[in-house]
């Protein structure tokens, strides 16, 4: 019996529970994959596949949607790669394996999707804004990083987790200082930044 799109995803969701694997939740995903229908996006560059989840959902979302993903996690690549063949969608989800701050990545893309180390999205969104076009969007999950963000430092016991939501709030500094970006943080899932590319000579 072939298995449907439905019970192949549903199974990845529930390999990310059983395994910790951080995936969007369910508010998020829809968030995103509207946004990407609405917007008509047809090439996408994500930032942290883990398991393919979030890159599968994006490219469902219409017949001539590509993305580029990458991911440094071998276990969590090789968990996408057998996710993604599940679903045929090789020709369409180009994963590489690397440290995205030592990937290089050419050409232009209608959205730069943001979900890997929380800590390093100022380098993330630095590094990768060059292969932006103008007028795309660069959208970031977790912005509220569990609900910790709006808590005070002495609310927060772990010294780790203290610095990765002073890290966070570093970037949310940086996206409404950033005057090439208009940006909107949606109250939506774990927190979601949508920061559209200004055309050039326009607002």
């Amino acid at each position: 019996m072939v298995k449907s799109n439905y019970s192949i995803i549903k199974e990845i969701k529930e390999y990310a529970i059983d395994n910790k694997i951080p995936i969007m939740n369910q508010e998020g995903i829809d968030f995103l994959t509207t946004f990407i229908i609405k917007y008509q996006i047809k090439n996408i560059l994500e930032v942290g596949t883990a398991i393919g989840y979030s890159s599968i959902m994006m490219t469902l979302c219409g017949p001539n949607i590509k993305v580029t993903t990458i991911e440094r996690d071998e276990q969590r690549y090789l968990e996408a790669i057998k996710n993604i063949k599940k679903l045929n969608l090789e020709d369409r989800i180009t994963l590489i394996f690397n440290d995205a701050l030592k990937t290089k990545i050419e050409g232009k893309y209608d959205l730069i999707f943001i979900d890997a180390a929380k800590a390093q999205n100022i380098k993330f969104f630095e590094l990768f804004e060059r292969n932006l076009k103008d007028g795309g969007f660069i959208i970031t999950d977790n912005m509220y990083f569990h609900g910790l963000v709006n808590k005070s430092e002495k609310e927060i016991k772990s010294r780790n987790v203290r610095g990765i939501v002073r890290k966070i709030k570093d970037y949310i500094t940086f996206l409404k200082n950033n005057d090439n970006y208009n940006t909107t943080i949606y109250d939506i899932g774990d927190g979601i930044a949508v920061s559209e590319k200004k055309t050039r000579g326009g607002v």
